[in-house]
């Protein structure tokens, strides 16, 4: 077994807030002594281990990586919470259950980054699912957040501060990706631009990306595997740009630009699934459909709006029937090598009920909801539509 002695001293001495002067005081060391220890330079003295354990409160066995069993309850742990929190997709399910085992789990593991993290996500999802995100439009007539408002969300308050705690000290990987990328919309929320400005700067360029990168660290099928990852991931990532954009726009698009620029995200996806098959995408492009019918009304083409609804449920179909199976493949050309994995939590559950497209529509937040969905009810099609729901 690798000794990884050093990185658990580390590791356990900023857990606990400590410098290395402190733990050198302590046990009757030079700090220089352990600044080598935790570069891998060398390894304490046996006569000083028991003294390292003792200051930080841990076992002979923890400190040297015999922890095997903690470190699988952390991850039972952060697995359980996780497939929990992930039901609270835009209502509160169980967030308080989430949050009273995350905190319970701190407890039992204090200052887990896994652990501080996954709590930091619970409470960020809490903020969506029990209050909601609220915009204005601003003198110029674009779209902003209700900052005043999302500042006194408690549950965002807590997460921000977790967050960066954790971002003290978190080294490079997909936990700090995403810590990076939830701070950063929290602070947008709450109107702390140049925070999130700040924040992003550490993060990489789109061509730096996993997704670019693998591409040209593969040859032969792997590369045009993952030539087709990446195609997937950017389509859907401009497709979420360009929904974003026409909300972002407010009062400076038209009803009839913004339904163009919705079917453009939509046909993004035609462009690489040229069969149809979007796969894990189908439940998105489901929200986008819901979206386009507001616009298609307001722009005047009612027969159109009903039939983007009707769009929306046939691809809200497509997305059970791909998380009735715990896997599937794409087939298009230019991505028939690559596969996907349904959410374990979503494997042969029941069906999501399609009825949360009529209480969820249009799914964002955009302010001509409160005049159209009442004339849009007022029409016997929408009553129609919402019979095929059930």
């Amino acid at each position: 077994m690798q000794l990884n002695l050093g990185q658990k001293i580390r590791e356990l001495r900023r857990r606990d807030g400590r410098t290395q002067e402190a733990l050198a005081d302590a046990i009757g060391v030079t700090s220089q002594a352990v600044s080598r220890w935790e570069a891998n330079g060398g390894y304490p003295d046996m006569e000083v281990i028991p003294s390292i354990a003792n200051f930080f409160g841990v076992s002979i066995d923890e400190l040297f990586g015999y922890d095997n069993e903690r470190s699988k309850k952390i991850e039972e742990l952060y697995q359980k919470i996780e497939g929990m929190n992930r039901q609270n997709n835009g209502e509160d399910i169980n967030i308080n259950e989430c949050i009273a085992m995350a905190r319970a789990a701190l407890v039992e593991f204090p200052g887990n980054e896994k652990i501080m993290l996954c709590l930091a996500s619970v409470l960020y999802n809490a903020g969506y699912a029990r209050y909601g995100e609220y915009h204005q439009t601003d003198a110029d007539g674009y779209n902003v957040y209700d900052i005043e408002r999302h500042r006194t969300y408690a549950e965002w308050n807590e997460a921000i501060s977790l967050y960066e705690k954790l971002l003290k000290t978190m080294e490079e990987g997909e936990s700090r990706q995403r810590a990076v990328r939830e701070l950063t919309q929290l602070y947008l929320s709450i109107g702390e631009h140049a925070r999130a400005l700040a924040l992003i700067e550490t993060a990489p360029s789109i061509y730096d990306s996993r997704e670019f990168l693998k591409a040209n660290a593969t040859d032969g099928k792997e590369r045009a595997k993952a030539y087709g990852e990446a195609l997937l991931k950017t389509v859907r990532a401009c497709s979420e740009l360009m929904v974003s954009g026409v909300i972002a726009y407010e009062k400076n698009m038209s009803p009839t630009e913004k339904v163009a620029s919705l079917r453009g995200a939509i046909d993004l996806f035609s462009l690489v699934c040229t069969d149809g098959n979007y796969g894990m995408h189908h439940g998105y492009i489901a929200r986008v459909y819901t979206l386009l019918s507001l616009y298609l009304w307001l722009d005047g083409q009612r027969d159109e709006a009903f039939a983007a609804l009707d769009e929306a449920l046939a691809q809200y179909n497509r997305m059970n029937a791909c998380y009735a199976k715990d896997s599937g493949s794409y087939t298009a050309p230019l991505i028939r090598l690559v596969s996907y994995e349904v959410c374990p939590d979503m494997v042969n559950a029941a069906p999501l009920p399609c009825a949360s497209l009529a209480e969820d529509w249009p799914w964002w937040c955009v302010p001509e909801y409160a005049i159209v969905k009442p004339e849009m009810q007022a029409d016997p099609r929408w009553a129609a539509w919402v019979s095929k729901l059930q």
